[in-house]
């Protein structure tokens, strides 16, 4: 028996319907229906009467529904203590500025929250300088845009983006790219002859594109995040960016043009040190990351991206 399960038969009984419980968890109708078919086989009786208004609990459901509350609420229990339990350290956190710019805040929020004893050093540097800072274990846990690091971190798929050109309106008519307005997406190939404002070579981003779309037209070289998008605000200029570069700022100034044939995506990896190293505290925040990355793509803060976790 699990606690998922527990839950999800709560959940049922409150909402009356599986269906209404599947939108309160955010979890699809047929997982719940698993999961209650599976505790009502393992406790070898019917816990549910399913009707045409939905479902009710049957004697024996409403018998385990009242020890149920009780678990589930020392479960909850437990949780509270554990986040109460005062966890020291120092953790060394590393990040794009793309994802600084979009998690930095949130998760010290939640962190100074959950763990006000913790102490974060955050670093805001290249994915290449990441991956340096990694590899001579410089570092606790990172976001990184390969997966090509040494075999003694820890590595797991956090979040897939979807890379869009990004340009003004009136730069995309120049090039006679009206219809790509209109439509949201442009071919890959058309890009050839728009100027470019990308990072440099060694950017992961820059060898992405590369890879996938070939020669490109790079007139400036930038880095930086902001300065980057300025660019396209104050010069006659496009970028190729993950829809996340685009902050609340530049929004309603540029238009985004899903890039096709091919598509071109890229995978966030979340990488560490060998878990049984980590500190208790880096553990922690290593849960925290993945607890804010989830509510900001479940919140559309970080747009164009799915989670993989």
């Amino acid at each position: 028996m699990e606690i998922k399960q527990i839950k999800y038969f709560l959940t049922v009984v409150e909402a009356g319907s599986i269906g209404k419980a599947a939108q309160k968890l955010d979890v699809g109708a047929s997982a719940i229906s698993q999961q209650i078919s599976k505790l009502e086989q393992e406790l070898s009786i019917r816990l549910l009467q399913r009707n045409a208004f939905g479902v009710t609990p049957t004697p024996a459901g409403l018998a385990f529904l009242k020890h149920s509350q009780l678990i589930l609420r020392q479960v909850n229990f437990a949780v509270d203590a554990a986040h109460s339990a005062r966890l020291s350290g120092h953790v060394s956190l590393g990040f794009p500025p793309t994802i600084t710019a979009l998690i930095g805040i949130p998760l010290m929020k939640l962190m100074s929250e959950r763990y006000p004893d913790i102490r974060l050093e955050i670093v805001e540097t290249l994915s290449g300088n990441l991956i340096q800072s990694i590899n001579s274990r410089q570092l606790d846990i990172a976001i990184i845009f390969t997966n090509e690091i040494d075999k003694q971190w820890s590595i797991q798929p956090l979040v897939r983006e979807q890379m869009y050109l990004m340009a003004r309106k009136e730069v995309l008519e120049k090039y006679g790219l009206a219809d790509c307005i209109k439509s949201g997406v442009i071919q890959s190939q058309q890009i050839g002859d728009l100027p470019l404002v990308l990072p440099r070579q060694r950017h992961s981003l820059r060898k992405l594109l590369e890879h996938k779309i070939g020669q490109l037209n790079v007139v400036y070289e930038i880095d930086g995040l902001h300065l980057l998008m300025d660019s396209l605000i104050h010069l006659d200029l496009a970028s190729v960016r993950p829809g996340s570069a685009c902050l609340q700022e530049y929004k309603h100034k540029l238009q985004l043009l899903k890039l096709v044939e091919p598509e071109v995506e890229r995978i966030n990896y979340l990488v560490s040190l060998a878990e049984e190293e980590l500190s208790p505290a880096a553990l922690a925040a290593k849960s925290a990351i993945k607890a804010c990355v989830k509510e900001l793509i479940q919140n559309q803060i970080w747009p164009c991206s799915e989670i993989i976790l």
